[in-house]
Formats: structure tokens, C-alpha cells, sequence
């Protein structure tokens, strides 16, 4: 099942009018989302993003389905498409890669497990040719978006806590690989690109609480956007240098966003999070830009240290 939706800004005027005259606006809506109602520059009106969360592994709470109710991810981005007025497609059917891909303007995944195996959530697998022409569609141009569980998709083969040399071609696209996680606790996540779309309301820093992925095999071309700071955290999956938690990369003509928040639902409801999102939606669709300068070694040149598990 799948669902597209479009949402005219003269209704969100409207509606926001007529709040100015009693209320404010709620607490939640961040300065920057408000401001990129009114600019005509980076639009997302009339994009397109197919969101992704076929489980064939673990199923987060946040993208179970009760029947064909949408969960709790898919009302997110539903909101968000109605917001930015741009079109989101929800599905859980692996056949989609068998389709029209070129519809799509960019791929969003929150997915688990080897996508070609049923696995888990039972849903209908991603053939392997799907698996190429995902690559294919990516590395010609089309945007990839993915978040927390999108690097516990397509392991490479070897040890989880040792780095490959030859990662699974989707983890070489994606820039990054799931290891292991710890208790889900409460981390700073320092900004190491403040201009990246979708962070100017952010300062140098931020403290969430969340499941934090250790991770490995980092594309040595990535822009490293959030750092996830380990000192003070408990657990040895954080027993190691500070890593990259949020980055930026090409691969081929495609522009490739990664952020390892994504767990909680209260992270997806979050403004960080959200803004966050829209800004890589803006930038993997190429109508925002963004510093890609390689920073890997120069903001976390620890990065390749695996913890002791």
C-alpha cells in the first residue's frame, strides 16, 4: 500500500492567519520550517520521494504498520509532504524497484536485514536486479536519503567490528555501516557543518536521547555533518574517538544523505530531526546546495578505531 499527498501553500496561509489573529504558533513549528514557507528558493513543490521501510530484519516500533494503517514514520513524512508540498510515496513492497524509478526524485530508506529475502515484516523482497537498478538510479542522479536503521541493510561480509576493504556495494553508496548499538541513552551530537539545509537553527551542538549506532567503513570522500561525541556515554559500543553520525557524499551524479538518528518516535517528532530531513530532502533533490569538502580525518580522525566487543 501507498500514499502520495500534495497540500497547496495558499491553505497553509490561510489557516496560519487566522492563528496570528488569537494564538501563536505552537512550540514545536522551528523558525527555519516557517521561513521556508515564504521563499520561492528550494522549493520541494512538486518532488517526489518514495520512503522505503521494508523490514527483512529487526522492525522498529516507528515503521510498524497495524494492518494498512501507516505507522508512525510514514504520518511524519506524510505531514512533512504537506507542509513543503512535495509528494511522498509509503511502501513496504520491494517490487517497487522493479518499477519506474524515474518518477521518483529522490529514495528515502528506513530499512533492515538483505532487502531480497521476506525476512521479518513478510512484505514483498527487493529482487537483486531491484538492488542494481536502486544503485544504477542513484549513481545517475537520483537523490538517497537514509536514517538509523538504513546501515543495518546490506552488510558487508566479514567481522561486524572489524572495517572492510571491499564493503557490500549499497554500504560503499550509503558511506557507513551498522556494528552494534548500546542502552539507548542521552548524547551530544556536535555540528561539524552548520550550513548543511535544514541545521540554521541549530548551534554548535545538540543533546538527544536516542540509540546510538556505532558504525564503520566510512566512505573516506564523506562530508561529516554531525559528530556523534562519545565521551560520557556508557557502554563498550562507544568505547572508541568520537565518529560521524550525520554525512554527506556523492556517489556517481547522485547526492547520498545518511543521519544515525531514527529510532524513538519522539526523535521523528522532534524539530532537530524534522528540519534535518527536510534540509537533505532539499539538497539530495538538487534544488539546495552544500559543502561536501571531504572532513573525515580532519573532524573525527579517529573514526576508524572499532570498540573492543
Amino acid at each position: 500500500m501507498s500514499t502520495s499527498f500534495s497540500w497547496s501553500r495558499r491553505n497553509w496561509i490561510k489557516q496560519t492567519s487566522l492563528l496570528a489573529a488569537g494564538a501563536t504558533v505552537a512550540a514545536t513549528q522551528s523558525t527555519p520550517a516557517l521561513a521556508n514557507w515564504f521563499s520561492s528558493e528550494g522549493s520541494l513543490k512538486g518532488k517526489r520521494l518514495l520512503f522505503f521501510t521494508k523490514s527483512s530484519g529487526f522492525q522498529h516500533s516507528v515503521i510498524a504498520r497495524e494492518g494498512n494503517s501507516p505507522s508512525y514514520a510514514d504520518r511524519i513524512m506524510t505531514g512533512l509532504a504537506k507542509d513543503y508540498e512535495f509528494e511522498v510515496e509509503n511502501t513496504k513492497d520491494g517490487s517497487v524497484f522493479d518499477g519506474d524509478l524515474d518518477k521518483y526524485d529522490a529514495i528515502f530508506f528506513m530499512t533492515t536485514g538483505d532487502l531480497t529475502q521476506v525476512g521479518t515484516d513478510g512484505h514483498p523482497a527487493m529482487s537483486p536486479k531491484g538492488k542494481e537498478r536502486l544503485l544504477e538510479a542513484i549513481s545517475k542522479g537520483k537523490g538517497f536519503m537514509g536514517c538509523h536503521c538504513a546501515s543495518d541493510t546490506f552488510h558487508s561480509a566479514g567481522p561486524a567490528n572489524v572495517n572492510q576493504d571491499k564493503p557490500d556495494p549499497y554500504i560503499a553508496m550509503l558511506g557507513g555501516e551498522f556494528i552494534r548499538h548500546g542502552r539507548q541513552q542521552e548524547a551530544r551530537m556536535l555540528v561539524s557543518s552548520p550550513k548543511f539545509p535544514g541545521l540554521e537553527d541549530v548551534k554548535q551542538e545538540f543533546k538527544l536521547n536516542e540509540e546510538w549506532y556505532s558504525l564503520k567503513n566510512f566512505a573516506p570522500d564523506m562530508h561529516v555533518i554531525l559528530v556523534t561525541e562519545t565521551e560520557g556515554m556508557v557502554d563498550a559500543d562507544y568505547d572508541r574517538p568520537k565518529y560521524p553520525g550525520t554525512w554527506a557524499r556523492k556517489h556517481g551524479e547522485g547526492r547520498v544523505f545518511y543521519t544515525s538518528m531514527g529510532h524513538r518516535e519522539d526523535v521523528w517528532s522532534n524539530d532537530i530531526f524534522k528540519n534535518l530531513i527536510v534540509g537533505a530532502l532539499r539538497w539530495c533533490t538538487k534544488v539546495a546546495d552544500a559543502d561536501l569538502t571531504p572532513n573525515l580525518k580532519e573532524v573525527t580522525p579517529g573514526a576508524a578505531t572499532m570498540p573492543k566487543l
